[in-house]
Parts: C-alpha cells; structure tokens; sequence
C-alpha cells in the first residue's frame, strides 16, 4: 500500500527581519555552512562554532550506517566527481567489448592514458604483457571512439578529433571535408574554397582538446555530503537529517553582566540558533513533500514533473526561500546520492517530464533493430505517437547525448563490432 506523508498547513511562516538576513544559511550547503558562521561569530564575541566536521569521529560514522553496505555507506557520505578512469571502466562491457580479452585489453588501454587522454602506451611492451598481437590492441584502441568523453585514447589531437567527430550526425560531404581539415592542418588555407570547409569547420571548433580537459579542470573538486537519509524500514519511510555533521552553536556569557550590548549581542546569537532550527526543519519538510510527490521514484519508478511553486505552496514558504533550500542539498537513499533539485524535472507539458521523454530514448534503442538502428527523426515519430507531445528533432538529440547514447551510424558501427572475436 503506498504511503501518504503530509505536510499540514498550519500557518504560514514569516520571516524576522533577522532571519532573512541569515538566509545564506539556508543556502550554504553541510561543508560551507561552518563558513557562513563563522562570519558571524567574527562580529559577536559571545558566540562559539564548534565544527560538525571535528567533533565526529569513526563511531558516529559506523553508526550511521548500520544498516547500510560498505557500497551505500561510501556513496551516501560522499558524492564526488567520479575521475577519468572510473568513467571509462564504467563503459569496458558489451556490445563494445564483447569478450574478456577485449575488456583485457581496454583497461590496460586506460592504464596507458596520460593525464590529458592519450594513449601513450608501448604496443610492443603491451601485446607482450597480455600475449595478444599488437593489431588486437589497435583494433580495440579503435573503439574508444565511441567512449565519453570523446576523443579519450587517441594519440594525438588529430586522431581526438577524428574520433569526435564520431559524435556528429554529419552529411557525407561536410564529414569528409572535416577529415580532411583535420589531417591537413598544416595547409588549411589550401581547402578554403570547398563549399563545405565552412560548415566543417565549425563543427571542428567545437572538439574537445585535450580530450580529458574536463578531469583536468575538476581535478580537488570538494566532496559533497548529504544532509538527508531516506531509509525503507518494516514500519515505513524513515526521513532522517545528517544531524552529527551540523556545526554547535554556543553563548558564552559566563561573568558577564547583561547590559544593553550584552543583551543585544545574545539576541543575535539566538536568531543564529533559530536560523540553524528553521534550515533543519525545511529541508525535512522538504524532503517529506519530495517522498510523497516522487514515490514512485523511491520505489524503483521514474521521476514525476514537479514544480517549485506547487512545493512553496504545500509548505507555506514562497518559491525563493525554496530554491534557496534545496540548493547544493542532496539525499541518500535506496537508489543512491540524489541531487533535491533532480526532483523537480522541467516538465514537458502538465502530464510529462524531460525524464519520461528520456526513459522513452533509451526503450526505444534498445529494443531497436540491430542492423538498421532508428534516426532521431523515426525516434522522435515514436515519441510522439506514444506521449502524444510535440518535440523537436534537436530535442531528441539533444537527449540522445546527454544519456551518451551515439547516433544512428555510430550505433551500426558499435553493433557490428560485437560480432567480432576480439
């Protein structure tokens, strides 16, 4: 039976004056919060921070995961930004790699990368390592075309581009023409005057060099925490917020006699207090709005088109104060490390979501016909019919790439490979 969890409207929450200028603690996400605090503990000398971060210790972490595997429990305390070769063993499986000396090859492939993407291994030293021929290794190099990001095993930027332009649904003639720029840029001025060497050329400005820049430039980016776990019990849902790595706040007036400055001064402190209570109790809020609009979600469905507005609403805040609340926030549950704004999807229309136009694109591929995979425009006719929306083909592409799923060309190419012994 599903679980109802309401919210009642009781009356709506107004603001002090004191507490809309403490919002960006509202705002601040679990790691910067202590920041944002200590702000304020600079102007009022009667306030201590004592670090959420500095009081835990190795048995407040185990007993927050007693009842989670050491899979979940490393996913749910830390959401990081997965690095190069993570991302790529994600993708060493089948069709692309069909066989275990394939998916062999490829990692030791990816050990082979430099910083940047490229391949900088020794074919020679390879082959004999895993006692394979040296056109095995290049056979399988060859397919890291079809990986993200693109251009990722390339020797060099002219092989990285070739291989992104693998990502590009591209007339012949203008894909030939991009080829051929890209071998021959050392006399690019000679090609100028083919009709295509424009059209080619702007697609050429759009790859990636050097294919890894993304990693490089993610490279120390901060964990992130949740601040709410979302647990299925026996008895029902258990919403719980990440309570141990919230900073203390403390007054301390001992001997001090209460004047005017005093006074004032604990005032502020005790709004900081309340500003840290009201955080707590809208993102539980939050989080029970978010269980009963998105169950299906939380058992194993798809997201469901949810708005701001109608969440402000519910919970008797005004949009703003909303946004401000799910910000940088994340939940753990059965499903992973959940961003709060994922919850609210864009919606298509009233009834459908980017997400369920989505979940369609990647049915409708896999259920396709190996050897003559489906266009974006017969994928679009199918989306239509079945969600009876209007869409564009650029959406449907559009897409098609964000859920890394090739074009129709590539997607022959990959299924043909997957005939091959290696």
């Amino acid at each position: 039976m599903r679980m109802k969890l309401r919210v009642s409207k009781t009356q709506k929450p107004k603001l002090s004056q004191t507490l809309r200028s403490w919002l960006p603690i509202l705002q601040a996400d679990l790691q910067s919060l202590e920041d944002v605090l200590k702000k304020y503990k600079d102007e009022n000398p009667f306030l201590e921070i004592i670090s959420g971060f500095e009081k835990r210790d190795q048995k407040i972490i185990e007993s927050f995961y007693t009842k989670r595997s050491v899979h979940s429990q490393i996913e749910a305390l830390n959401i990081y930004e997965k690095n190069l070769e993570e991302v790529l063993f994600e993708q060493i499986s089948p069709p692309l790699f069909p066989t275990s000396k394939s998916q062999k090859i490829a990692y030791k492939i990816i050990e082979n990368l430099n910083e940047e993407g490229y391949f900088i291994g020794d074919l020679k030293k390879i082959s004999k390592e895993l006692e394979v021929l040296p056109e095995d290794i290049e056979r399988v190099r060859k397919r890291f075309a079809h990986l993200e990001p693109p251009g990722i095993g390339a020797v060099d930027f002219k092989e990285a581009f070739l291989f992104q332009l693998e990502d590009f649904d591209l007339e012949d003639e203008v894909y030939k023409k991009a080829c051929e720029i890209i071998d021959n840029f050392e006399n690019i001025n000679s090609l100028k005057k083919d009709e295509n060497f424009k059209k080619a050329l702007e697609i050429i400005k759009k790859l990636k060099h050097p294919p890894a820049i993304e990693y490089i430039q993610n490279e120390g980016l901060k964990e992130k925490i949740p601040d709410i776990f979302i647990d299925f019990t026996k008895d029902g849902i258990e919403v719980r917020l990440n309570e141990d790595f919230y900073p203390t706040v403390v007054i301390d007036t001992k001997g001090l006699k209460e004047d005017k400055f005093v006074k004032e001064k604990i005032k502020e402190a005790k709004g900081l207090i309340n500003a840290l209570s009201m955080r707590k109790e809208t993102l539980y809020k939050v989080a029970l709005m978010i269980i009963e609009y998105q169950y299906d979600f939380f058992t194993g469905g798809e997201k469901k088109p949810m708005k701001l507005s109608d969440l402000a609403k519910e919970l008797g805040y005004n949009a703003s104060t909303i946004s401000r609340a799910i910000s940088n926030k994340y939940l753990s549950c059965n499903r992973g490390v959940v961003s709060l704004k994922s919850f609210f999807t864009t919606a298509i229309d009233d009834d459908i979501s980017n997400d369920s136009v989505k979940n369609l694109i990647v049915e409708i591929v896999k259920n396709e016909d190996k050897r003559k995979p489906l266009s974006d425009s017969k994928i679009l006719a199918i989306i239509e019919e079945k969600l009876k929306i209007k869409l564009g083909r650029r959406t449907v592409a559009k897409y098609r790439k964000q859920l890394n799923i090739a074009g129709s060309s590539e997607r022959k190419k990959i299924y043909s490979l997957s005939l091959e012994s290696v």
